[in-house]
């Protein structure tokens, strides 16, 4: 056996005896629903110019795409967190990947962009189950520290799939149309339903609450007092806004406004990807012994000045290519010291609740790029400036947080 190695009961319900542990197969699975968010996006990426061609879209209205899809994203989280919480972790899963499906479905039929903005809210409410309940289940399973440590090893794994989607986006559509690439996540859906059911249950009864979902959603209430919570939130919710004004606005920076293909578009897309895993695995390797917090707090320094020299650069038009693509790698890159250590604190503030909690901090991370993403459809004018100064903003903002809690929390102490 591994060094990761998992104790099951007949019924197949690890049991959570601290500390818990699971087989490689079952942290496969969970990185590949956590993925859910970047390979639902990631992959038509390079297709979004094509389709807003195709689709006679009206200005910013691809664009418009994530922005709903964010929107379904981070507003059904706050759903399927209690719902894990009450039921299990498993169930409510599946049932959002039976959504994700068929938006999927309903976009590669789509014959106007209302439509495809409509079925990608669909595919959103599917989609987010994945990645709220993967949370939660990490949680059942470890403590603090050792959770920021293996969600730091999923993002390696996941990894995978927004490093080939773009690249895999713009080989499709190289041999055939953009429709095929939603067809495409379809398949993935299916794979992910049967991938479901070869994992055992996280949550065993004795532990799933009782409490009627109507108090869980007075608990959001309650949660978002916290301060130590909320600092954590907000420092990863203003890390979110740079990470999808990148998202939605480098395939008009790269393609339109520099003229790469999308081939190459995809390349520069990997890149970042890669950034992420490293450092991600940087992390794993020193959370243990340097902590959740100085980690944290280190990351949100370099967002905070690579986001001010994209914004700088995107103004001046200084570096060209070069000068956006450096800038947003070191950013992109941060995700690995930022995201997994600051879910984990704000999930240590209530683990009797990692579901509703997980809710919490999906539903406004991603309702955080549902601002930018709108935003940026709205006053893009055609060149990298607005993508910039929102990726700037956002880092500045990510670092002021990350302060504030760091100085409440030695207050506290």
């Amino acid at each position: 056996m591994s060094e990761i190695q998992a104790e099951f009961t007949t019924s197949g319900v690890i049991k959570t005896e601290a500390p818990a542990t699971q087989d490689l197969w079952v942290l496969v699975v969970l990185s590949l629903l956590m993925s859910f968010s970047s390979v639902s996006t990631d992959l038509y990426l390079p297709a979004m110019p094509v389709i807003s061609q195709d689709l006679q879209a009206f200005s910013g209205g691809v664009e418009l795409t994530i922005s709903a899809f964010l929107i379904g994203f981070s507003s059904g989280q706050l759903l399927w967190g209690p719902l894990g919480d009450r039921y299990g972790r498993k169930m409510p899963i599946f049932a959002g990947l039976i959504l994700f499906v068929l938006g999927a479905a309903g976009c590669a039929m789509s014959e106007t962009i209302y439509q495809m903005i409509g079925w990608r809210i669909v595919q959103a409410l599917g989609a987010c189950a994945g990645p709220v309940l993967a949370r939660a289940m990490i949680r059942d399973l470890y403590g603090r520290e050792k959770s920021a440590q293996m969600l730091s090893t999923l993002v390696l794994i996941m990894g995978i799939a927004p490093l080939i989607g773009p690249l895999v986006g713009g080989q499709i559509l190289a041999v055939s149309s953009w429709h095929a690439i939603f067809w495409t996540l379809v398949l993935v859906g299916c794979i992910s339903i049967i991938a479901l059911f070869t994992v055992p249950e996280t949550l065993t009864g004795e532990k799933r609450t009782q409490e009627p979902l109507s108090a869980a959603f007075r608990d959001y209430f309650i949660q978002l007092r916290n301060p130590v919570l909320l600092g954590y939130v907000a420092s990863g919710a203003f890390f979110y806004v740079g990470i999808y004004a990148f998202v939605a606005g480098s395939p008009f920076a790269y393609i339109d406004y520099y003229h790469l293909d999308a081939q190459a578009y995809g390349l520069l897309f990997g890149a970042n990807i890669i950034g992420i895993m490293g450092v991600n695995l940087v992390n794993s390797r020193l959370v243990m012994k340097l902590g959740v917090d100085r980690l944290f707090y280190i990351g949100t320094w370099f967002s905070a000045v690579a986001g001010v020299a994209l914004a700088v650069n995107a103004w001046s038009g200084w570096g060209g290519v070069a000068g956006l693509a450096v800038p947003i790698f070191v950013f992109t890159s941060m995700n690995g010291l930022i995201v997994a250590n600051s879910v984990a604190g704000a999930l240590d503030t209530a683990p009797h609740k990692a579901g509703t909690t997980s809710s919490l901090i999906g539903a406004l991370h991603y309702g955080s790029g549902v601002i930018s993403a709108a935003i940026l459809g709205l006053l893009t004018d055609g060149t990298p400036w607005t993508m910039g100064l929102l990726v700037g903003i956002a880092g500045v903002g990510s670092l002021v947080s990350a302060t504030l809690l760091r100085r409440f929390i030695r207050k506290t102490a």
